[in-house]
Order: structure tokens, then sequence, then C-alpha cells
């Protein structure tokens, strides 16, 4: 094996192998943004359309407001005591962009807190003038535009100050789009304006509509894969662009005839697709599986997808075979008898902007008799911290570690460096078992230059897992995370007996040294309970793991 580089050297290493899949918007946008001084345009507001219907969408978020002025977001409470909270430095930057959003507006039970809404917005109103803090950020400003623009649609009320507000809330978003981020941010950015141009009229809200528009429709061309998957190969925020194509259908009923045929055309098409992913890629309890960064809460569960198609009068089909290929996302859904398998087979996302991607390659989630039972770790966190790191990391999933390295290089909050790129993938259905294999390089990089393969045998009753290593490595360990409610315990040296909802499993591998190990599962921000994970270190190359039902 050869010698690590030094620090400064495998620092500017990382950054190069970082930097060099950037687009060069990415970088000289950066440099634009710092150099950017946005100053508020404070014009009187145009005038307000008439709406043709009220916003009829179904509701699917909990209420985040405990009091008038208190809040709980990503599993912690604060009140909000002073105008100085809006931006306090001791809370996690991600809270506080959440009390920017005014996501309660459209939340189960919002009538009940109609007064404390409306105190709330006046509040804002007076303790964030523009355009200093979080809440004048282009992505808080996107959020809450299009949920103060739904409020209004609702039945709330927007006053005169509200509605001069939203308008100067427009002015900024349109001066500071999020061209160098893309991705989610700049389609949120595109939403918004869409939305707002629908609130107004006159000719300002008609050019932040040709804006949006443009905008619009080159990511959903580029955003949205052919299989119906997002880009960015999370399913939690697959999820928040399936709602938000929904939330413009929506929008094109409450104020018609503004959008092009064409695009609401296209839009219904991508939503039926979306939806339909969404849902092959939602374990049996509604909820998404954790691949790259996902979490519940944050976005709305399949169910909610699909009742608000159907509310739009949209349909998808609703059989789906028991072997599900999604190719252009790179997953794989395999059902059968009570076993759910899902199982990651692609890239981690696109080159240029893989911040949400964890190196999860060729991991896997399974459930069992409608439960989880084989987990990866979740995200709990966005700021950069160890705990960030541990979430992203390899060990975290799944999957294979060699030389305890990540398969693809992530670091910081949102940075991969050198990632894995698969290849070899198959599905198939083969006398009566379902058979999923693929493979992947990132471990070239390693002085043994391994490939790791990975094939799933699933049948009625048991599920067999084969890694095979090519080349060399000096360590190589599979890691096995259960869901908290699955106990399990040693019988027999190297066999292991689970329970999951009273109902028994073994677990035996062919190969390798398995031992339990204490973890953490995070199925929400700011939430992580206590799990086991069955970490086995291979003998040599290869390694059986045998589950059985």
């Amino acid at each position: 094996m050869t010698p690590d580089l030094p620090p400064v050297f495998a620092q500017v290493q990382r950054l190069f192998h970082t930097v060099r899949y950037l687009r060069p918007v990415q970088v000289y946008g950066r440099a634009a943004v710092l150099l950017r001084r946005v100053k508020p345009d404070l014009r009187p507001a145009p005038p307000v359309r008439e709406a043709s219907r009220r916003w009829a969408a179904p509701v699917w978020r909990q209420s985040t407001m405990l009091g008038p002025a208190s809040f709980k977001f990503l599993n912690e409470a604060h009140a909000l005591a002073s105008d100085a909270d809006w931006n306090n430095e001791a809370w996690p930057r991600l809270w506080l962009y959440n009390l920017h959003y005014f996501d309660d507006l459209d939340a189960f039970g919002s009538e009940s807190r109609k007064d404390w809404h409306n105190a709330l917005i006046a509040r804002w109103l007076a303790e964030n003038p523009p355009p200093a803090g979080p809440g004048w950020e282009p992505y808080c400003l996107s959020l809450r535009i299009v949920n103060w623009c739904r409020w209004a649609w609702s039945g709330g009320h927007l006053d005169a100050a509200a509605t001069h507000s939203l308008a100067v809330q427009l002015r900024a978003l349109a001066d500071q789009l999020e061209v160098h981020l893309l991705g989610n941010h700049l389609w949120a950015n595109a939403k918004a304006l869409v939305v707002g141009s629908l609130f107004f009229m006159g000719p300002e809200a008609d050019s932040w509509l040709a804006t949006g528009l443009r905008y619009l429709r080159r990511e959903l061309n580029e955003q949205v894969l052919a299989d119906g998957g997002h880009f960015e190969r999370s399913p939690m925020y697959h999820n928040i662009i399936a709602g938000d194509l929904l939330d413009l259908l929506e929008a094109a009923l409450v104020v018609p005839e503004r959008l092009p045929d064409g695009l609401v055309n296209e839009m219904r098409r991508a939503a039926r697709n979306m939806v339909c992913w969404a849902e092959a890629m939602s374990h049996y309890d509604g909820e998404p599986s954790f691949f790259n960064d996902s979490a519940m809460g944050i976005a709305p569960p399949a169910r909610a997808l699909r009742a608000h198609l159907e509310a739009l009068g949209l349909s998808s089909p609703g059989d789906r075979e028991d072997l599900l290929h999604l190719r252009a996302s790179g997953y794989v859904r395999a059902e059968i008898g009570d076993a759910l398998l899902l199982a990651d087979v692609g890239d981690i996302g696109p080159n240029y902007l893989p911040g949400h991607a964890h190196a999860d390659t060729l991991s896997f989630e399974l459930s069992l008799h409608g439960r989880r039972v084989l987990v990866n770790s979740g995200t709990s966190v966005y700021e950069a911290s160890e705990r960030r790191r541990r979430e992203r990391g390899t060990a975290a999933h799944n999957t294979v570690v060699v030389n305890t390295a990540d398969s693809s290089e992530v670091w910081s909050s949102f940075r991969v460096a050198r990632r894995a790129c698969t290849f070899g993938t198959w599905a198939k259905r083969d006398a009566g078992q379902l058979v999923v294999e693929g493979a992947h390089d990132g471990y070239r990089r390693l002085p043994g230059r391994v490939d790791h393969r990975r094939r799933w045998t699933l049948a009625v009753q048991e599920l067999v897992i084969h890694d095979e290593l090519s080349g060399r490595s000096e360590t190589a360990s599979a890691y096995f995370h259960f869901h908290p409610d699955v106990g399990l315990r040693e019988i027999r040296r190297g066999v292991f007996l689970g329970d999951v909802g009273g109902r028994a499993f073994e677990i035996a591998f062919d190969g390798g040294k398995a031992a339990i190990e204490e973890s953490e599962w995070a199925p929400e921000f700011g939430l992580r309970r206590a799990n086991l994970c069955l970490r086995v270190d291979l003998d040599d190359r290869q390694l059986t793991s045998r589950l059985k039902w």
C-alpha cells in the first residue's frame, strides 16, 4: 500500500476533484453572489389579480406552532422572544430558515390559528426589513412567497402592508436567482416567480412570469428523469419537487389561462410519473426510503402526493410489477411475498450537483411483513459536523466499506470529491426469484484498485446477498443496520436471530466474522434513535449473507 499524502496535498487533491465537476456558472456565480448588493425596491405593489376559485389542495403538514410565538422545527423548540431571534445565531441555521418559511399557514388545523398567523405576518413585516437576514435569502423568499399566496387563495387575508411586502419579496428574488446553486434551489425560485406572477397583474407580474417560465421549462426537462425520478436521487427531495409540480397545477386552476397549455400538459405528465416513482421508492409505512439526504416530515409522503394528483382530476397507474428497475435514477424495487427490497444500483446524482448525496452506492433497505427491517441511517443534520460526515459516510448504510474509506469522498456539509460510478447493473426474474446485480468503482482510487460487485436474490422466504471484491484491500466490512424496533441476538457462532413485530427471522454469513454494534437511526431531522448494526469483516474477497424468515 502506498503511504498517505501529506494533509495539505490531500486537501488540495480533494478540492480539485470537487471543483473539476462543476459547471462554470457554479464557480463564477458564487463570486457574483459575494459581490452582489441587493437593494430593496419599495415601489407600490402591482394590482392583485382576482382568483377564479379557492386553493383546494389536500393538507399534509403537521403544525409547527406551539403558541403565538413559539415553534417546533426539526424536533427542536424555541420561542420568538425578541426581534433578534429571527436571526438568532445560537439556533441552527436550518431551524431559522424554517422559521421564515411560514409553512404553518398550510398545516393541519391552520384555520384555528388564523389569528396567530395574522399576528405573525405582521410581526415578520415589522421585524425583518429588507434585505438583511436569512428571511431575505432566495430560498427562504421562494418558499414564503408561495406560502403567502397559497394562504391568501385559501381564505387568509394579506392586508395592504403584507401585499406590498410580497411584491418587494418577489423583486428581491428576481434579482438574486440561485443560478450558481442550480438543482432544487433554482427550481424553487422559478416556482415562486410563477406563483407570485399569478397573484399580481400588470407588466411587472408579466416579467416575473416570463422569467419563472424560462427557468421552469429548462429545469423541468433536466431535473425530472425518464423514469419519473428527480435527478438529485434523494427520495425526500423527489417528493418536494413532485409536490411543487402539483402546486403549480393547482395554481393554474386558481388563476386560469396564464400558464401555456403545452407547459401545463407537460407538467401533468411529469406529475403522474413522479407520483408513481414516489410510491415505488416508499416503504409499506408510506414514508420514503433513506437513500442520500432523506428524512420524514419534510416532504409530502407518497399518499399525500397521490391525493393531490387525484384532487386535480389526474390519475396514474395504480398497479405495479413485482420487479421495477428505475434505470434513469438508478434504483430497483423488488417485491415478493412479505418482502420489499429497495436497492441503490445507480450513481450518486448529477456530477455537477452532488450536494445531497451520500456514499451509499449498492446499499439497500428491506421491509418484512409491512415493517422496516434493514434501514440506511438517515439524515438528522445539515450543519458541517462529525455527525453530518458520519451520516453521509458508507458505514452508515447497508453496503461494504473497503479500507475504512467511503465509496464516494463526501466532505463538509454538501461536498463530494471523487465519486463512485456504477456499471454492470441489471435486474431480472429467474425461476420464481427476483435477482438484482450491480457494481461500482468507488474504491479504485485506493492503492488496491478495488471494485465492489453485489447481487441480491430475493425469494418468498429468503434474501441472499453476495458481495465480491476485485483487487486488493487491507480490510473490508459489510454493514447491516436494523430498524430500532427490530430485536437481534446471536444464537450460535455467526448466526443471528431477529424479531420484527413478533415474527422471527434469521441471518447468517459465509465468508466473514459478524458482530453486533450499537448505532443510530435518524428518521427525522433532529431526531435519532438507538438501533443495532451487524458489522461483518470479510475473511477474503467474497461474502454471502442469508436472511430467512
